[in-house]
């Protein structure tokens, strides 16, 4: 069955850390763009990050909000991709979902638009409380 799954989503304190997982089953992730996006309740999802197949360049984005926090990154072996998640604040609080794209490379400017991504996983999540 393709699939994708993710774990890792947890309560954490201010200023913690905590590592997302993307698992793929049926299929190789390493061919296609991979994005994180997440959201809040009441909010718009919002894109995080994107990583581009290790086949293409590898390039990634990641919104500003996320800048210098947060890290995608993968790992072909597992069939995996992650999102290094530091300096968590309680702004990060939401159910953070993984999406493959059919296309090796994220777009630039569309990267963070969600109708650019064919494959959802059932999102994960994380609360950043005191």
């Amino acid at each position: 069955q393709v699939q994708l799954v993710e774990s890792g989503g947890d309560l954490v304190q201010p200023g913690g850390s905590l590592r997302l997982s993307c698992a793929a089953s049926g299929f190789s992730l390493d061919y296609y763009a991979v994005g994180w996006f997440r959201q809040a309740p009441g909010k718009e999802r919002e894109g995080v990050s994107c990583i581009s197949s290790s086949r293409s360049d590898g390039s990634t984005y990641s919104a500003d909000s996320v800048k210098g926090r947060f890290t995608i990154s993968r790992d072909n072996a597992k069939n995996t991709v992650y999102l290094q998640m530091n300096n968590l604040q309680p702004e990060d609080t939401a159910v953070y979902y993984c999406a493959l794209m059919e296309r090796r490379t994220c777009p630039r400017r569309a990267w963070s638009d969600g109708s650019e991504y064919n494959r959802w996983g059932q999102g994960t999540q994380v609360t950043v409380s005191s």
